[in-house]
């Protein structure tokens, strides 16, 4: 005979069954935060700090390179300095040596006319006067062609910065303060000169 379940037997609940009203979970590991505090579970350990931009820190050896390649550099320069310094005190001797040896040559002519003029000393003293006259403002030429000019003028004024006043005389012919006579002659001007005139000067009254 077919046996029917009895209506009387009540129902046995599940335990993992929801009870009424009660919210679905999700499993425990697909929880958020589950198993750890917020924002330290799996795959945070790992990330980049807000220093690790993408860019790369400089390591020891790279400061090092480059300190290095500084150093070169100024050492580099240092011994270009130095040739350079070496160069042109070379230059300057050169040109040195170059202007004596033009000013030494422009007197070669001078020299010669002296010895010219020795030779000839017994034969007849007039012509060695005029031939020493000669050599003279032959010298003076070359004086002045090398920028120094001579300077032996009387009756003008007295220059404090030509003239060397060696004496003071009574000229009633002669304003006052202007050179009577010269001594010795000066030569060149302003920074170029070799030395002022050697003069009297007129008194004044």
């Amino acid at each position: 005979m077919p046996i029917h379940p009895r209506e009387s037997d009540p129902a046995v609940p599940d335990p993992a069954a929801p009870t009424p009203g009660e919210a679905v979970l999700p499993p425990r590991g697909d929880r958020p935060g589950s198993g750890s505090p917020a924002g330290t579970g799996p795959g945070t350990e790992d990330a980049p700090g807000p220093d690790a931009a993408g860019v790369p820190t400089p390591s020891e050896d790279t400061y090092t390179a480059e300190l290095k390649e500084l150093e070169d550099r100024w050492r580099r320069s240092l011994a270009d300095l130095d040739n350079l310094r070496k160069r042109h005190a070379r230059e300057l001797e050169r040109e040195r040596a170059s202007e004596r040896s033009r000013t030494a040559a422009a007197f070669l002519p001078v020299v010669d006319n002296l010895e010219l003029a020795l030779t000839h000393a017994g034969s007849d003293p007039d012509a060695i006067v005029e031939g020493v006259r000669a050599v003279r403002d032959q010298a003076v030429n070359v004086l002045e062609l090398l920028g120094y000019k001579r300077h032996a003028e009387t009756g003008v004024a007295f220059d404090p910065a030509r003239h060397e006043v060696v004496g003071v005389v009574q000229d009633p012919d002669a304003p006052p303060g202007t050179v009577v006579d010269v001594l010795r002659p000066g030569y060149g001007d302003g920074e170029r000169q070799l030395r002022p005139a050697a003069v009297t000067v007129a008194k004044r009254e």
